[in-house]
């Protein structure tokens, strides 16, 4: 999508326009950006392996499934 140019917040401005949910890794995101009156929800995977992530899969679909605008939630696996 030519975001890697972007920076945080401008990629969150972006992501914002297109998507509902924005997943990542990025653990620090909460505390590097200020998430307060945003629309998108915001899930925090522990880490980026899909081998690891896989047998999860189900759990991160639920999560996914669960949120609502604005929140911000992280998943512990």
């Amino acid at each position: 999508m030519g975001w890697s140019r972007l920076s945080n917040g401008e990629l969150l401005d972006a992501a914002e326009k297109e998507f509902d949910v924005l997943i990542t890794t990025d653990q620090a995101l909460r505390t590097q950006q200020n998430l307060s009156g945003r629309k998108l929800a915001v899930l925090i995977l522990p880490f980026a392996s899909w081998p690891r992530l896989k047998p999860n899969a189900q759990t991160i679909v639920s999560h996914v499934t669960a949120l609502r605008a604005g929140e911000y939630a992280e998943l512990h696996l």
